[in-house]
């Protein structure tokens, strides 16, 4: 599959604020920050080393029609953004672990209410890919969501032809201010067809399960055992890098015809679910047949989606305004919160869900339920290893650095909460060990609305130096 190399005819005007860094503690502290964290690796890919730039902004082009079959084959293309070139900003598939996108596709039969996945390829502009993309059969009336995630800060969808954002429904954010690390392509209609097909009995989401390791309900992307600052952002997409900078789209043909390619991933909070919280609590994520993996079982953000909101019990953790891909000029935007919502197939705000998700309360049911699940389940999740060992040392170590920062990066502290973890830090600044306090906690005035406390990092937090976890 040849690239393309005419110049987009579409852009988004992303928003350059930035967020502080938060103070990194070299030793038992409350709460932890890290000055630095990589996106999750896969347990056994390994990234090339990263360009140096300071760059953490770049465009992605989009190709035309891209939910059709010839428009999934069609490699996306990342690119430095206004114009720069991948070069000169960094923006190349080579330099993943700083600025690598990712592109992954979830299908509905309307018909039968089938589920596929399939991963569309992401290559830098100007190069070919080291193997040509799969083409997928769809069936007729296909309905396709797309994902879109990155491992650097602000991610900007441009189109190939004048036509191709708009033929992909695709949302970059609200009204010039993008959400960030992640965009969407038909989220909304994808999910409406899908509640639709299940309602008719057209399509079937198994149970999340019961974990025989603890006994407890197994997590989904809703659950606040398991969520951070910024839930259900990015995909489960692993890609292959050649020595050359090349990709290919991740699957036993092109592993054996590039024998020397290594894995690469993107940091989300969906790939901590599949493929490490669940392999470590003896669940099972919910899986499609991956039509660029020869139908092999595959995960998705979508999928993920569907799991949790057939699985997830009360209380149910939707995305809350003080989640920085939602602020606009670093105020709550419930217009955006919503429209990130229904990109992702959740409700949008309303009175009885804002009793789990306002802001305060979202804080204080982060802190009282997360907190007592990492210490109910501290030897369990210590036998893992850990998504980004420079946050901690385990899986434990890990998630409970991850919750500390998300306190901070939230501005739990400013609703009368207190951060409930206590971690270690070695010198490089990863955790070792923590300590968990469970008493529970009450926010005080939940439903004020103000602006997150200027004491902790304020602003867009996803840029990757304030990114608690990669993840």
């Amino acid at each position: 599959m040849t690239s393309a190399t005419a110049a987009p005819t579409a852009t988004t005007t992303t928003d350059p604020t930035a967020k502080p860094t938060a103070t990194a503690p070299t030793a038992t502290a409350t709460p932890a920050g890290s000055a630095s964290a990589t996106p999750c690796p896969s347990a056994t890919a390994t990234a090339p080393a990263p360009v140096t730039a300071a760059n953490q902004n770049c465009d992605i082009i989009v190709p035309a029609n891209p939910l059709s079959a010839a428009g999934l084959a069609t490699p996306w293309q990342l690119t430095g953004p206004d114009g720069e070139s991948p070069a000169a900003s960094g923006c190349t598939e080579a330099n993943s672990v700083n600025l690598g996108a990712f592109v992954q596709a979830t299908i509905l039969d309307p018909a039968t209410g089938a589920l596929s996945v399939y991963e569309p390829l992401v290559i830098t502009q100007g190069t070919m890919p080291a193997a040509p993309p799969v083409v997928p059969a769809l069936p007729a009336g296909a309905i396709v969501t797309i994902d879109v995630g990155f491992n650097g800060t602000n991610l900007t969808q441009v189109g190939a032809t004048p036509d191709a954002l708009q033929q992909g429904r695709c949302v970059n954010g609200l009204n010039g201010s993008i959400f960030g690390q992640v965009s969407f392509c038909n989220g909304r209609r994808f999910f409406r067809a899908a509640f639709r097909a299940e309602a008719e009995g057209r399509l079937v989401v198994p149970s999340a399960g019961i974990s025989p390791k603890n006994g407890q309900a197994c997590p989904t992307t809703r659950n606040f055992n398991l969520v951070d600052q910024d839930p259900s952002d990015n995909v489960t997409t692993d890609y292959l890098l050649t020595s050359t900078g090349g990709t290919a789209q991740d699957n036993a043909a092109n592993t054996a015809a590039l024998p020397g390619a290594t894995g690469i991933v993107n940091g989300s909070d969906n790939k901590l679910l599949t493929a490490f919280i669940d392999p470590t609590l003896g669940c099972t994520p919910f899986q499609a047949p991956d039509l660029s993996q020869g139908g092999a079982p595959g995960t998705s953000q979508a999928l993920d989606e569907l799991s949790a909101a057939a699985s997830q019990a009360a209380p149910v953790a939707l995305i809350p305004e003080n989640d920085e891909m939602v602020l606009v000029s670093n105020a709550f935007s419930a217009a955006k919160t919503n429209l990130y919502r229904s990109e992702i197939g959740q409700p949008a705000i309303s009175a009885a869900n804002n009793a789990a998700d306002g802001p305060a309360v979202f804080c204080q049911n982060m802190v009282n339920i997360q907190t007592p699940f990492l210490s109910a389940n501290q030897a369990l999740l210590a036998t893992d290893s850990s998504p980004v060992p420079a946050v901690g040392d385990n899986l434990l170590t890990f998630m409970a650095n991850r919750l500390s920062m998300s306190f901070v990066n939230l501005g739990c502290q400013s609703y009368g909460l207190t951060n409930s973890v206590s971690v270690t830090l070695n010198a490089a600044g990863a955790a070792t060990a923590a300590t968990f306090s469970t008493v529970q906690q009450k926010a005080t005035d939940p439903a004020a609305s103000p602006s997150p406390s200027p004491t902790g990092p304020a602003g867009r937090r996803h840029w990757r130096r304030n990114n608690p976890s990669g993840m």
